[in-house]
């Protein structure tokens, strides 16, 4: 899992030496492909990813987030991994629900200059069965937010990514961007005692290190956030901490060492009401419950 882990010199010099570490560039205003006949199409063109409206935790990286239907006046989300809680990491099948936290995160502008100290006042949620995610509810609104500095939340996608999406992962705590694609989808993806569904695999220009745990990953796009970075295999061990092996349907195992993983978002929508309140009792939402 990709908290800071020993090493800190070496992923610090990684991380300077990541490919596209700003990631402020556009892309063309326009492109062209040729389908299998040879006719021209438009590709949308990227959209520009930054550093704005995501944090920095004191072990993991993060982001400001909010879902299609939360409104200015809604108390504001943070979203980082289930692992990242300075409790510790989850046992399989707990879940913490609305809980008292006055954790505190590094809120970045565009060209990663901690801006805020943003506060929260509970855990809404957090598991690390069949996905990886924190959910913290903080002491001022979405408004209020940028009403003070400028930057507005990201918001996750409400639909499934897509394979061959392009994508940046972008980590507060290093102020790095990760750029590559979606791979593919695991249908199990297993570390040490936890198991998660349906994860999202990276080609392997997104070498995220430790501390990268938690980063958005965004589809380019679209601009919105379709999973959380949380892991990958570091030295070719099967299955182990650090090292979390790929399981498909018929129980066949695979190893991909330096290969890094992610658990989708766009389910957690599912799973909120007005202003902002997790109840896991809405029909599909599919988040483990207590």
């Amino acid at each position: 899992m990709k908290r800071p882990l020993r090493g800190a010199l070496a992923a610090v010099l990684t991380a300077l030496a990541a490919v596209a570490c700003l990631g402020l560039s556009a892309a063309p205003a326009s492109a062209t492909s040729r389908d299998a006949t040879g006719v021209k199409s438009a590709v949308p063109a990227a959209v520009p990813v930054n550093f704005a409206g995501t944090v920095s935790l004191s072990n993991c990286s993060g982001s400001l987030i909010r879902f299609p239907a939360s409104a200015s006046t809604d108390p504001a989300l943070v979203l980082s991994n289930g692992h990242c809680l300075t409790s510790g990491f989850l046992d399989p099948g707990e879940v913490l629900l609305n809980q008292s936290s006055t954790r505190t995160f590094g809120l970045l502008n565009a060209t990663g200059r901690n801006v805020a100290t943003l506060r929260a006042t509970k855990l809404a949620y957090a598991t690390m069965t069949d996905t990886d995610i924190s959910v913290y509810q903080l002491n001022r609104t979405y408004a209020q937010i940028q009403s003070s500095y400028g930057i507005s939340a990201l918001e996750l996608s409400a639909a499934h990514p897509v394979q061959g999406a392009a994508i940046k992962v972008v980590s507060g705590y290093w102020k790095t961007i990760y750029t590559c694609n979606i791979d593919a989808f695991v249908y199990r993806l297993k570390e040490g005692d936890w198991t998660w569904k349906d994860s999202v695999r990276y080609t392997s220009a997104c070498n995220t290190i430790g501390g990268t745990s938690g980063s958005p990953v965004i589809d380019t796009s679209t601009g919105k956030v379709v999973a959380i970075n949380n892991t990958g295999n570091e030295d070719g061990g099967r299955c182990t901490l650090n090292n979390p092996c790929e399981v498909d349907q018929n129980g066949a195992v695979t190893v991909r060492q330096g290969i890094n993983y992610a658990e989708q978002t766009y389910g957690i929508g599912a799973c909120v009401t007005t202003g902002n309140q997790f109840d896991l009792g809405l029909a599909g939402c599919a988040l483990p419950k207590p």
